[in-house]
């Protein structure tokens, strides 16, 4: 019996090892969080209105691409369906 309480000490306290060494994973985790949050800086509003409109420009440019696309593999498809009738 005194074994078997020891072992169930030695179990406990394993635990509160491990809980503890969680336990300061997490605290030294946040840690590194809040330090790297102050790293991290804002755009400016004149770089925001900047990117913002690469990125409209941009969607406009892939639409009349893939408008051009379209349209010539329609018109291949067309003939090709033309000519097999």
């Amino acid at each position: 019996m005194a074994n078997q309480s020891g072992r169930d000490r030695d179990e406990g306290s394993s635990f509160v090892d491990r809980t503890k060494a969680q336990w300061e994973r997490v605290v030294g985790f946040i840690g590194n969080v809040r330090n790297e949050m102050r790293k991290v800086s804002s755009p400016s509003m004149k770089e925001v209105r900047s990117t913002t409109a690469v990125v409209i420009i941009t969607v406009f440019l892939f639409a009349a691409y893939f408008e051009v696309v379209d349209r010539i593999l329609n018109l291949g498809v067309d003939r090709l369906l033309k000519s097999l009738k």
